[in-house]
């Protein structure tokens, strides 16, 4: 089967769970003999220059210039669509959303819908945002959606009126990061036990319930640090919100860096929390789970679909029960270790191979 991979994620993307999604799958999918290409004439995409010769057609470049993604997004779209059509492939499986066709019409096209958070915490982007235009103007005009989650699923069903038989619940991969040097693991940054934070900011991240529910406890803000890992520096309200609540000057850090490293924050961390409201998915947990991370999670949307039962579950929206949450586990070696063997069995319910053979059925289906 010919199953092509548009540009969009690969020339937006340096990094990011998206792009990470597509270069696992295509790399999947040719190990079960299919025949693979991901178009993109002029990326910026760190995973794909790890794919094997023959898969990413196009070349990749560290950083566009400044100014030029406009232009370049416009260029890649019609260099990508004209390569497609002279390959003819049999499924276009569009990775991101657009009001434009990525392959000619004689090809099947498939999309994936990752979560409905633009829909459901519209407070949290622009009046002039059009992501939701233009995904449902997408999802219209695909043959088949592939949901990450059966709980993406339902809300892709409630609030776009998308029927059921035109939609599949294909779960996510995980990855197990490589190691970093002996130096880094002994490095003085994890001289103070810490808890985890890996995600970005924004208001239904839930980062600032998560910080409340650390000062709430006497003994939680007095032993612990916090690390906030990925996303952009704080800005001063949140600097503003460390003071107000009470933690010392660096006790709530953030740090950037490759996902070596973020394995081993994973690795040293206390536990992962992850207080979101709303995840389609939710990569971290599984992440923290395979470096043996105990894991603390909200309650809501996909999360009991994906941890199951290796986590500390709290309500996001109650501040006292992610206290009583963290201080059940962190203070209990027996916790902490329960956790971890849940943990290791949960991750058997999900590999990138799986993901590959259940995407693989749909095109099947479609042709």
């Amino acid at each position: 089967m010919r199953i092509a991979f548009d540009h969009q994620t690969f020339c937006n993307q340096k990094y990011g769970g998206v792009s990470r999604y597509f270069t696992s799958l295509a790399e999947q999918l040719v190990e079960l003999d299919q025949d693979v290409r991901i178009f993109a004439p002029c990326h910026q995409n760190h995973y794909a220059k790890d794919l094997p010769t023959g898969i990413v057609h196009g070349f990749g470049v560290p950083r566009y210039p400044p100014r030029s993604l406009r232009v370049l997004t416009s260029v890649n779209r019609f260099v990508a669509r004209r390569a497609i059509e002279n390959w003819e492939p049999d499924i276009v499986h569009e990775t991101f959303y657009s009001s434009h066709r990525s392959g000619p019409r004689t090809s099947r096209t498939v999309i994936t819908v990752y979560d409905m958070i633009h829909e459901l915490f519209k407070e949290s982007f622009s009046d002039n945002d059009p992501t939701t235009r233009i995904k449902r103007m997408a999802i219209n005009r695909a043959d088949h959606v592939i949901c990450i989650s059966k709980n993406t699923e339902s809300d892709l069903m409630n609030l776009f009126d998308i029927p059921k038989d035109k939609i599949s619940c294909v779960h996510l991969g995980f990855e197990q990061f490589l190691s970093l040097p002996k130096a880094d693991i002994n490095s003085p940054a994890f001289d103070r036990p810490f808890l985890l934070y890996v995600s970005g900011r924004h208001a239904y991240k839930n980062f600032a319930g998560f910080l409340r529910s650390v000062a709430a406890s006497p003994r939680l803000i007095q032993d612990f640090d916090v690390i906030a890992f990925g996303a952009g520096h704080f800005m001063p309200e949140e600097l503003a919100l460390f003071k107000k609540l009470g933690f010392r000057n660096s006790q709530v850090r953030h740090v950037t860096g490759n996902e070596s490293l973020l394995g081993l924050y994973y690795q040293k961390a206390r536990a992962l929390v992850y207080p979101s409201f709303y995840e389609g998915f939710g990569l971290p947990p599984l992440e923290a789970m395979v470096h043996q991370c105990p894991v603390i999670s909200s309650n809501s949307s996909a999360m009991p679909e994906v941890i199951g039962e290796a986590a500390e579950f709290f309500d996001p929206y109650d501040v006292d029960d992610m206290t009583r949450a963290i201080e059940s586990v962190v203070y209990s070696e027996e916790r902490i270790s329960q956790l971890k063997i849940l943990g290791q069995a949960r991750l058997t319910k999900f590999s990138w191979g799986r993901c590959a053979e259940e995407s693989l059925a749909v095109y099947a289906r479609l042709i």
